[in-house]
């Protein structure tokens, strides 16, 4: 998949070949879709409402930190949520049954976005790979909670939804407007005329859209997070810097903008690392996201930093979806 990516940004001769495939996805996909919507397979309706967060493509496009941003401001409007998530790596382990993240769990176990999440400790984090048991199992746990989060859950229909938000990256669109396996896309982009909300992060938002970018300037340690450094205090030092994210490029840009030379050193998203992955022998520091952080914990050094992002997102985005959830 990850020599695909490569094409999925241009037309190549390969294209020859993976559009049959493509072709094909994109079927398969619809009829998927119509039997869940037409009702002919099963969906399940859970007795509180349910906000779905996803994209339309492959990688990362602001999922999460979009997820986390609507949390605080559902609590801060009175609502108590809890956020359901897949759980990336968990069924090559074998585990398929429903289970709470908690923030010292081990990101191998849980998936580095459920564990992220849980560490920011806004409200209950549950994943699996079955969306509704999930969700029945928080529901039945944290009897408080009004108001579920569908973290990446666009295409699981299973999973009734009372309003969707798609995240389109500003830089990377749609790539070349294929379907997966020659494009980056799992739905057609006509299908954003049926979401609630359409979120463009990191570029213009257009009419009907909604803007959000993502902020941070102050970097902690991991090893001692209590310990926080502004980027200015890394002038002057060696610097490298890692990012196993959908979209590395991001982040070397923000640090960038932020003043910061570093040597960029891109992984595969959900990349499992090793200390062999961050052993520079010339870095003074060592740059990286939370999604980095939860997986490097266990072998980190001093040099290790973590810069924390938030997303800020148009508030007319709350008021939308307080208006979906709200009886």
């Amino acid at each position: 998949m990850e020599r695909l990516q490569h094409h999925w940004y241009r037309l190549s001769p390969l294209h020859l070949v993976l559009l049959p495939a493509s072709l094909l996805f994109r079927a398969l996909a619809a009829v998927r879709r119509f039997l869940y919507r037409s009702g002919i397979v099963a969906s399940v309706k859970l007795p509180v409402p349910v906000v779905v967060v996803g994209n339309i493509s492959v990688g990362g496009t602001g999922k999460t930190p979009l997820t986390l941003w609507l949390a605080r401001q559902l609590i801060d409007n009175g609502w108590h949520p809890g956020i359901i998530s897949r759980g990336y790596t968990r069924t090559a382990r074998g585990h398929k049954a429903p289970q709470e993240v908690s923030g010292t769990d081990d990101a191998d176990d849980v998936g580095d976005e459920p564990l992220l999440m849980a560490q920011r400790a806004l409200c209950p984090v549950w994943i699996g790979r079955d969306r509704p048991a999930a969700a029945l199992a928080l529901l039945q746990a944290h009897p408080e909670c009004d108001i579920v989060l569908s973290d990446d859950g666009m295409q699981h229909y299973r999973l009734q939804r009372d309003a969707e938000i798609a995240v389109v990256d500003g830089a990377r669109h749609f790539g070349n407007g294929l379907l997966l396996p020659a494009g980056p896309l799992r739905e057609p982009v006509s299908r954003l005329r049926q979401v609630d909300a359409v979120v463009i992060n990191g570029g213009k938002a257009g009419d009907g859209e909604f803007s959000m970018s993502l902020h941070g300037s102050l970097f902690y340690n991991l090893l001692n997070p209590e310990i926080e450094v502004a980027a200015g205090e890394f002038a002057g030092q060696r610097l490298h810097a890692i990012a196993g994210i959908g979209h590395p490029r991001r982040f070397f840009s923000h640090l960038d903008q932020l003043g910061l030379d570093v040597q960029p050193h891109a992984f595969p998203d959900h990349h499992r690392y090793a200390a062999s992955d961050i052993a520079f022998a010339d870095a003074d520091a060592i740059l990286m996201t939370e999604k980095d952080a939860v997986k490097c914990a266990t072998f980190a050094t001093e040099r290790c930093w973590v810069l924390r992002v938030d997303a800020q997102i148009d508030p007319s985005l709350t008021q939308l979806i307080l208006k979906k959830v709200t009886p």
